[in-house]
């Protein structure tokens, strides 16, 4: 039952979607690092719903840190975040106990705990944690900031429609910084918001890929073999819900092409050593070359659809259907950008604190 991720720079997820709390513990962040609440909240509004595209559940998702913070820096113990859940409707679930929706962890839920699982609103299993997620992730993101290492992510497709990819990298990550819709070319975003109302609009939902840039990251960070740094931000990637897929640099385009066509080579320039390309997205042997970080995550459509769908009855093991009801996003890729870079920011503060000392961060 294990709801910590990390060595060095540990964090806890705890709270259930329609319980009076979510929240996050952070354990083994040094004493000193800087707390900005402002950026905090700026963080948690880029994964606020957004209109016709998302829930109309609505939470204020105001936090408070109890513990573990003193006249705005760390003090070395643990940090303890909490939020309140307030616009909730449990009576949407009372209905469906019985009954497992399609996609969703309702029965693998069931059958890990024995049914004494919260299962209003997916329970423990919820998006809705992920708000936590993106509080701790945000004191893992701006502590990176003041080492000179940036995050960014953009929709790189959505509801079959696709954006732009990464050019001047920094620049476009301090583009998306301001950006509650994360697309780098606004015709793309258009597109993208019409078909994902145009889906809304018949009960459905759509998914996309998002794609994920890291700059400043130092060279030496990652631990073969099984640690690797492609391999610990999998492992805390595929953490988030709707995530189904991961791939760095090429991924899988490299099976289509030639070695030749796919080489990284080395060159200096001022006594830094750059590669001419960087088709393997920053990463060699799972150690990063100190050149931009790149990976792409597949985001499906969320299950959560107003069709008719076949289920069973848990108590009497008997096939039936199900037509929800309720509140649900048709597409959730857009809000989980900040989720993306949320827990990317926090496996590297891990990973940067065993390479480094627990003291990196220190302001």
């Amino acid at each position: 039952m294990k709801n910590t991720f990390g060595n060095s720079f540990c964090v806890t997820l705890f709270g259930e979607s329609h319980g009076s709390h979510i929240g996050a513990v952070i354990d083994g962040i040094a004493p000193g690092v800087s707390v900005d609440e402002s950026y905090i909240h700026a963080q948690l509004q880029k994964r606020k719903p957004q209109g016709s595209i998302s829930t109309k559940r609505v939470e204020a998702d105001a936090f408070k840190i109890v513990s573990g913070v003193f006249n705005g820096k760390t003090t070395g113990t643990p940090m303890c975040i909490l939020i309140e859940n307030n616009d909730t409707k449990s009576c949407d679930y009372e209905k469906s106990r019985y009954l497992p929706r399609a996609g969703h962890a309702d029965y693998t839920a069931n059958v890990k705990y024995h049914g004494y699982q919260d299962f209003r609103g997916g329970g423990h299993f919820s998006g809705r944690l992920t708000a936590a997620l993106v509080a701790a992730g945000a004191i893992a993101q701006y502590a990176l900031e003041q080492k000179g290492i940036y995050i960014g992510t953009h929709l790189a497709s959505c509801a079959g429609v696709s954006d732009r990819a990464f050019g001047d990298i920094k620049a476009d990550i301090a583009d998306l910084s301001t950006k509650q819709y994360a697309v780098l070319d606004e015709a793309s975003a258009a597109e993208m918001l019409k078909q994902t109302e145009l889906a809304a609009s018949v009960g459905d939902s759509v998914g996309g890929i998002l794609e994920s840039a890291v700059i400043g990251m130092p060279a030496g960070v990652g631990e073969p073999w099984f640690d690797t740094l492609e391999g610990v931000l999998s492992h805390a990637l595929f953490s988030i819900p709707a995530i189904k897929g991961v791939e760095f640099g090429d991924g899988f385009a490299f099976s289509s092409k030639k070695g030749s066509e796919v080489l990284d080579e080395y060159t200096v320039k001022d006594g830094k050593i750059f590669t001419n390309a960087n088709h393997n997205g920053g990463i060699n042997g799972g150690i990063s070359n100190g050149m931009p970080v790149i990976f792409r995550c597949a985001v499906k459509p969320t299950p959560s659809i107003f069709t008719k769908q076949n289920t069973v009855n848990l108590e009497n093991e008997e096939n039936t259907t199900l037509k929800l009801s309720g509140r649900h996003d048709p597409a959730i890729i857009h809000r989980a950008r900040v989720v993306v870079d949320s827990m990317t920011a926090i496996v590297l503060c891990d990973l940067l604190a065993q390479r480094f000392g627990t003291d990196y961060l220190k302001g």
